[in-house]
């Protein structure tokens, strides 16, 4: 059962090693125009190193940061930091 007042956040590829972590927890409610801000005071660098190229998905859907900037993640929901797929 997820923590009061908290989401999942999952880290993949690049997301995982610039951070040094697949998952965290991080507070809830938060806007989604919010999430990058937040994560670059928490990662300096990862905004223009890593955020810049990646998706976002929340409760397993594709969200757009700008577009869907009114969203607000809840406690409990997962959120995940996907960089980009290349294929060979």
């Amino acid at each position: 059962m997820p923590a009061t007042g908290s989401f999942t956040i999952y880290y993949f590829a690049t997301a995982a090693q610039f951070t040094a972590k697949h998952t965290e927890r991080l507070p809830a409610p938060l806007p989604l125009s919010q999430l990058y801000p937040f994560l670059e005071e928490r990662y300096p660098g990862l905004r223009d190193k890593i955020l810049g190229s990646c998706g976002v998905s929340l409760q397993n859907e594709y969200v757009d940061i700008k577009e869907d900037a009114d969203r607000i993640i809840q406690a409990g929901d997962e959120v995940a930091v996907i960089p980009p797929v290349s294929s060979g």
